[in-house]
């Protein structure tokens, strides 16, 4: 039987999951704000949160708005990665999951 560290650790990750979903939909609001003029980018504190936002996701949106064809000046590669992670990475960490409890005898 399982010593309970592998669902630790299974559940911190769909934890950071998570949290990381809340990044890149606080990333999309802010950058909507930002252009729309409602937030002041020579505000420091409106600097730092942007550049914070911007480096938690632009390494992973990068790459698929290079795969991705233009729709103008529509950016929707951050709802291709909410569709990724929501569709792809959080079943297969939730089957490992099942997986790990339950035991490699079920089918997937």
């Amino acid at each position: 039987m399982l010593n309970g560290k592998p669902l630790v650790l299974l559940s911190l990750i769909l934890t950071l999951i998570t949290f990381y979903k809340w990044i890149v939909i606080l990333y999309c609001v802010f950058s909507f704000l930002y252009a729309f003029g409602t937030l002041d980018g020579r505000s420091p504190i409106v600097f730092q949160i942007g550049r914070f936002l911007a480096r938690m996701t632009e390494p992973v949106l990068t790459p698929i708005r290079n795969i991705l064809p233009r729709f103008g000046n529509v950016d929707i590669s951050p709802i291709v990665l909410l569709l990724l992670i929501q569709y792809v990475v959080v079943p297969l960490v939730v089957r490992l999951y099942i997986w790990l409890v339950i035991g490699p005898r079920v089918s997937f």
